[in-house]
C-alpha cells in the first residue's frame, strides 16, 4: 500500500492480483482489510456488495476524515459506512448484463496532522478480482446410502456435461434438470464418510457410505466331483457403472471351480455356475465393498 499527497482521484487499473479475502495491509497510516469474497453466487438483481474496513493505525490520522472510494470499471464511487461497526464501508455494484467477473481497487482519502498542520493524504490498494458463479450445488438429497444406491443433488445451473465424483472415483451420473442431478454410489469403502464433488471441482457435501449387503442363494452347497450348481448373488440397489465386484474366496481352492462374480452395471443380481473339483469340505467367503463377510458352507464329494 502506498501513501502520497492527494493529487488525483484516478489511477490506472494496474497492480498485482492478490488472493481475495481479508488482507491486512501494514506499514502505513491506515489498516485496510478487504472483507469481500472472491466469488459471488448469482442473484436476480445482479447487485453485489463489496465491503471494506479502513481503520486509522496512528493518532495522527483524524478518524472522521477517512473517505473510502472504490475504483471499478474506470469509475470512482464513494463507499458508505455500514451498521456493522465503525470504519466498515460498502458499495453495491451492479454488474453489467453478460459479465461474470470484475476487477477493482480501493482509494482512501484522509486527513493527517503533522507539526500542527493538517494535510490531506491518499492511499490505495492493489487490484482485486471477483467472479460471479451462475451455478452452485446446494445439498445432497440424503447424507448416507449404501454402495449402488441412487442419490440426488439439488442445486442450480447443472448441465448434461456434469459428472459426480465420490472422493476421486467417478460415479454414474444422471442429468435430471438444471436444478437436479443424481448419481449411483460407486464401489467405495463402506462404513465411512466420502466427499462428493462435481467434475468442475465444486464440492457438494459429505456422504456416509454404508457397506453393501449381499444376499447369496443357496446358503450352502453340497456337490459331487464334476457336478454343477447355480448360485445367485444380489444387492439391494443397482450396481454402479462398470459393475459391482463381489469378492468370493475359499479355503478349499482345489474343490471349487467358478468364475469371477460381477453384478453388471444397473443390475441387482447375477447368477454364476459353481463346479465341484477335488473332494473337500470348507466355505465360500463373500464380501462386497466393505460389507460384512458371509460364509457359505460347501462340500465336494466323490
Amino acid at each position: 500500500m502506498d501513501n502520497k499527497p492527494n493529487s488525483s482521484l484516478s489511477r490506472p487499473l494496474l497492480g498485482i492480483i492478490l488472493s481475495i479475502g481479508a488482507i491486512l495491509l501494514t506499514g502505513c497510516d491506515l489498516s485496510i482489510k478487504n472483507l469481500t469474497s472472491g466469488d459471488f453466487s448469482e442473484n436476480p438483481s445482479q447487485v453485489y456488495t463489496i465491503t471494506l474496513e479502513a481503520r486509522p493505525r496512528i493518532k495522527a490520522v483524524e478518524p472522521d476524515s477517512v473517505r473510502p472510494h472504490i475504483v471499478i470499471d474506470g469509475q470512482i464511487h464513494p463507499m458508505t459506512e455500514t451498521g456493522m461497526g465503525a470504519h466498515i464501508y460498502e458499495y453495491d455494484y451492479r454488474l453489467p448484463i453478460g459479465r461474470q467477473q470484475g476487477a477493482y481497487y480501493f482509494l482512501i482519502n484522509y486527513n493527517y496532522k503533522s507539526d500542527g498542520e493538517i494535510k490531506e493524504k491518499e492511499a490505495f490498494t492493489d487490484l482485486y478480482k471477483f467472479k460471479v458463479l451462475n451455478r452452485y450445488a446446494l445439498s445432497l438429497e440424503v447424507n448416507r446410502a449404501p454402495v449402488g444406491a441412487k442419490v440426488g443433488i439439488h442445486g442450480r445451473g447443472f448441465t448434461p456435461q456434469d459428472s459426480v465424483l465420490v472422493d476421486s472415483q467417478p460415479a454414474r451420473t444422471v442429468y435430471e434438470s438444471p436444478r437436479s442431478l443424481s448419481f449411483y454410489v460407486p464401489p467405495v469403502s463402506g462404513g465411512r464418510n466420502h466427499t462428493v464433488s462435481l467434475n468442475s471441482g465444486m464440492v457438494v457435501g459429505t456422504l456416509r457410505v454404508d457397506p453393501a449387503s449381499v444376499r447369496v442363494i443357496p446358503a450352502s452347497l453340497s456337490l459331487r466331483r464334476g457336478e454343477q450348481s447355480t448360485m445367485v448373488f444380489s444387492v439391494p440397489a443397482p450396481a454402479p457403472p462398470g459393475g459391482l465386484l463381489i469378492d468370493v474366496t475359499t479355503d478349499i481352492p482345489p474343490s471349487v471351480i467358478m468364475p469371477e462374480v460381477i453384478i453388471p452395471d444397473g443390475q441387482r443380481s447375477v447368477s454364476v455356475n459353481v463346479i465341484g473339483g477335488e473332494p473337500g469340505v470348507g466355505s465360500l467367503y463373500v464380501t462386497a465393498s466393505g460389507s460384512s463377510e458371509i460364509a457359505i458352507p460347501i462340500s465336494v464329494s466323490n
